[in-house]
């Protein structure tokens, strides 16, 4: 082996070493930033699903934008829905129950068939954002339209 190929070998060794220090700086100050914010992992919301057919789950996972002041039509969800708010601030009404406000980091669950009364951006000047995981046994759409509404509305 020549000088040139060993000391190209040792430039590339070198390298890996200092690549690998740089690695390792970059986890340990990832893991100090995760260590100051709490725990790596939370259990947002548990939610007992109603009795469904095991041979034909399907999971379905929507991101939802309103922008300010924008709602959808009322309307259902023929499937359950466990949502997560990204940003902004949700408010929402499922006919029988109160009127509920999810801000950024909150999760909620809806069963299947509530009639969504509301579904809204609370704020008229910024815009809200959430994630809703639809988790289905049969083939039907995400949304239908409530008795008497003009349509789902984008959600």
């Amino acid at each position: 082996m020549s000088s040139y190929e060993m000391l190209g070998r040792s430039a590339g060794a070198a390298a890996c070493v200092v690549a690998a220090g740089f690695l390792g700086w970059g986890q340990a100050r990832s893991d100090m930033q995760h260590a100051q914010n709490g725990e790596r992992a939370r259990i947002a919301l548990v939610e007992a699903l109603p009795k469904m057919e095991g041979d034909h789950l399907k999971a379905t996972l929507v991101e939802v934008s309103y922008g300010p002041g924008e709602s959808s039509a009322p309307h259902s969800h023929p499937c359950p829905v466990i949502g997560y708010v990204v940003a902004g601030t949700l408010r929402t009404e499922v006919r029988g129950e109160a009127d509920a406000v999810y801000k950024a980091s909150e999760s909620f669950y809806e069963a299947a068939n509530g009639v969504h009364a509301v579904s809204a951006n609370a704020s008229a000047t910024e815009p809200a954002k959430f994630v809703a995981f639809f988790v289905c046994d049969h083939d039907a759409p995400l949304s239908v339209a409530a008795p008497g509404a003009a349509g789902p509305g984008g959600k």
